[in-house]
């Protein structure tokens, strides 16, 4: 038998125990770790994505909400499971690039312990104000503080969110002074519509059905492109904010040393349910652009992102709440 003939029939036995696992996945349920509440962006993303790979999979995706610490619990969870596969989380900007520079300790690196599958969707942050209220575009609000510096305020999920940052961003760039209240989850907008605050960066799912209602209005998104989403509405960079990008994403991540075959057809699986032009629209109607870029892509965008929000962050002096 010749050199070649041998190759020929090893390579094959090689590659084979990876190629089965691959194929093989999933036989057993597999399961979403979403590290927030029910209810929010994270777990509406994980649900819809989760419901059609059930499909693909035929195998259940149970969502499993672990809440706290900013995200870090269930991100942690995440990083110490097995390397099988079994176990995913979906995380978004906070958990995946921002806590690591707001928390003086973390349980976890978001860039050496995951196995980045993809990032699902890009989710901008909108501008939001009252209908009542006096301002009703960007430039007239900058106008507003700038003429009653200090008492303008703003509502944030939260100390350290793409929310709060949002706004240290606004005061930083329009060179302004305004307030930032702290909230937990929908108390904000219900704050926001009792005239308790005056303005808001909000993820476009949490408020888009009040903005379509009339309950908000949208005055700019944080992204560097117009969502498609809320498509009439400007950037920040349109309205001559060049360097303001602060929008929300999410993605799929496994824990680290997962097989490359068995992340790869994870991502294969996401990317053909945000392919879906029926799934691609309903995440577009809730406020979410889908992308699906891939696991080395993705790897290489959550290290871009942890350095450009751990600048963002030092310069806010945002601590934990």
């Amino acid at each position: 038998m010749t050199l070649t003939r041998r190759a020929s029939l090893v390579l094959p036995l090689l590659a084979a125990p990876g190629l089965a696992g691959a194929q093989a996945f999933p036989a057993k349920p597999v399961r979403f770790v979403v590290a927030f509440t029910a209810g929010g962006t994270t777990d509406i993303i994980a649900r819809l994505v989760g419901a059609q790979l059930e499909r693909r999979w035929g195998q259940p995706v149970i969502i499993d909400n672990r809440p706290g610490a900013g995200g870090n619990i269930g991100s942690d969870h995440v990083a110490k499971s097995p390397t099988d596969g079994y176990t995913l989380l979906v995380g978004s900007v906070g958990p995946l690039a921002v806590n690591v520079s707001l928390y003086r300790q973390m349980p976890y690196d978001p860039r050496r312990d995951f196995a980045p599958v993809t990032l699902i969707a890009g989710v901008p942050n909108v501008l939001i104000v009252r209908p009542d209220f006096p301002a009703r575009d960007v430039a007239a609000l900058v106008a507003e503080a700038r003429r009653r510096p200090g008492q303008l305020s703003y509502a944030s999920t939260g100390s350290g969110t793409s929310s709060h940052l949002s706004g240290v961003m606004l005061d930083r760039m329009a060179g302004i002074e305004t307030v930032h209240v702290p909230y937990r989850g929908a108390v904000a907008l219900n704050d926001m519509l009792a005239g308790r605050v005056d303005f808001m960066f909000a993820t476009i799912p949490s408020v888009i059905e009040q903005i379509h209602a009339g309950r908000f209005r949208a005055i700019a998104v944080t992204s560097n492109t117009r969502s498609r989403s809320l498509p009439a509405v400007p950037t920040m960079v349109e309205l001559g904010y060049p360097e303001f990008d602060a929008s929300s994403w999410f993605g799929m991540v496994a824990p680290a040393r997962t097989p490359p075959e068995i992340v790869n057809r994870i991502a294969d699986d996401v990317h053909a349910v945000l392919r879906d032009p029926a799934i691609e629209r309903q995440m577009v109607e809730q406020g979410a652009d889908p992308v699906g870029n891939g696991p080395a892509a993705f790897a290489a965008f959550i290290a871009r992102e942890v350095d450009r929000w751990g600048v963002i962050v030092r310069a806010s002096g945002a601590t934990p709440e």
